[in-house]
């Protein structure tokens, strides 16, 4: 590989978007691959743009980054992601999509009657938790719609 073609860790950040230390943590998550030059400073093959594109596509679809790893891993390797790619692996995604949008449906529409949350375990709610029952069943939104309830994600990533 050219040195041409490699960008240093500061001039991917700012290319892609997102937040060197981010880089740092994807590339630790196997999603990116750096080579280290004798200087051991990071570079990045200019490639890597667009897998960057592609995980953070996938993650504004919801994708957990094990989810993201796994569909990266069907590509050969080191490839970079091609629209046929992006293509094929989306259309497995629109179930979960679909899932998401009822969900997001059904909160938006109770909101007008209720918090919508699944109470939170709030006391006074007649509607869905009369008597605080939701508390019996742990902590949590426990009538948000399980579409909805996703891991937070680390800070950075």
């Amino acid at each position: 590989m050219n040195a041409q073609d490699l960008l240093p860790i500061g001039e991917v950040a700012r290319r892609a978007g997102v937040a060197a230390s981010a880089l740092r943590y994807y590339e630790g998550e196997g999603l990116i691959t750096a080579v280290r030059p004798p200087s051991g400073q990071r570079r990045f093959p200019r490639s890597v743009l667009r897998r960057l594109a592609f995980v953070r596509a996938a993650q504004n679809v919801g994708l957990t980054l094990d989810e993201i790893r796994a569909a990266l891993a069907t590509l050969p390797e080191g490839r970079t992601p091609t629209k046929a790619d992006w293509a094929r692996l989306s259309q497995s995604w629109r179930g979960r999509l679909d899932e998401q949008i009822a969900g997001l449906e059904a909160l938006r529409d109770g909101l007008t009657s209720c918090i919508g949350c699944g109470c939170l375990s709030l006391r006074d709610c007649a509607l869905l938790n009369p008597g605080d029952a939701a508390s019996a069943a742990g902590a949590g939104a426990g009538y948000l719609p399980s579409a909805l309830r996703r891991a937070r994600r680390p800070s950075g990533a």
